[in-house]
């Protein structure tokens, strides 16, 4: 009964470091049943069929909730590479909760241990520890269920981030019921649309969720294997373009690790970090502030000497 109450409370944001040292490293199946569904249900395209709005839909949904990842969860929360105001710190860390990667605490909390233990023992998901386990065995699991919520003293502070962590389920609830209810909408009074509510359902909130999921997941999996290392960092982390293309600038991962609190991954000019152009149009517009960047002397610090032959 208590792995079902977690998928609709997962407690105060209160465990700590030693809890999670004597907590379950094996997968507790009840509790990630939501997390197996969703995937299944993508199989339901098969009998809605696809139109060109559930299909737009769904690649506007990605794009949106991997900036609220990429630009909130990760560089806001997780590294306060900016400052922004309240209002727009919730609207930001709503849209992330939506897209089921649970809450803003939970999320950063773990970041944060992850840097400080980057593919070493300690590390909560190092491919050192095997690709599935880095990739997504680790939040399956019991150890993670729950994080050190000491490690983020700083939005623990915000009730309304706290209510966020704990009910993260209600973002993604309210989003597929909104979903699903525009589609009963368009189908009534936008027939030639082609589309209904469950067409919307599975396009908009699962596909897009699924997709969106792995590819942040890849950033903890490939990114610590596949690719090229510019700096020294005492880790694997990597710098891969075809992740940072689908991440909107993650895959700098390399660059990250070398200099986590810039608030730009991409450190040159060919480097794509589009989440770092949106923010920077954020900043233009007031919305944020204080961006912190990487100095030059920083960038070109502990850089690999490339080895040459004789």
């Amino acid at each position: 009964m208590k792995s079902i109450r977690q998928w609709f409370d997962n407690g105060e944001a209160s465990f700590s470091a030693a809890q999670a040292a004597n907590a379950d490293n094996g997968i507790d199946w009840l509790r990630v049943i939501p997390f197996i569904v969703m995937h299944l249900a993508c199989l339901a395209v098969i009998f809605v069929g696809i139109s060109t709005v559930a299909v737009v839909t769904a690649i506007s949904l990605y794009l949106i909730r991997m900036f609220a990842i990429t630009a909130f969860y990760h560089r806001y929360f997780s590294h306060k590479s900016f400052k922004t105001s309240r209002p727009v710190q919730f609207i930001f860390a709503l849209i992330g909760a939506s897209a089921t990667q649970r809450g803003p605490l939970w999320w950063s909390a773990h970041h944060r241990l992850h840097h400080r233990h980057a593919d070493q023992a300690a590390d909560p998901h190092s491919p050192k520890q095997g690709f599935l386990w880095s990739h997504m065995g680790w939040f399956l699991s019991g150890k993670h269920y729950q994080a050190d919520y000491s490690l983020v003293p700083d939005w623990k502070k915000f009730a309304e981030l706290r209510w966020l962590d704990r009910f993260d389920l209600i973002a993604p609830v309210l989003l597929a019921v909104m979903l699903f209810v525009s589609g009963v909408l368009l189908e009534k009074f936008a027939p030639g649309l082609g589309t209904n509510g469950w067409q919307m359902l599975v396009w908009g909130y699962f596909i897009s969720t699924v997709v969106l999921l792995h590819a942040t997941l890849l950033i903890n999996s490939m990114a610590h294997r596949i690719g090229k290392k510019r700096y020294q960092t005492g880790d694997e982390s990597r710098n891969n373009l075809l992740l940072a293309l689908i991440t909107l600038g993650e895959g700098w991962h390399n660059n990250h690790h070398h200099y986590p609190v810039s608030v730009r991954q991409g450190f040159y000019w060919w480097e794509v970090d589009i989440s770092y152009y949106i923010l920077k149009a954020m900043q233009k517009s007031g919305l944020i502030w204080d961006l912190r960047t990487v100095s030059l002397e920083k960038r070109e610090s502990q850089k690999i000497i490339p080895r040459t032959g004789v």
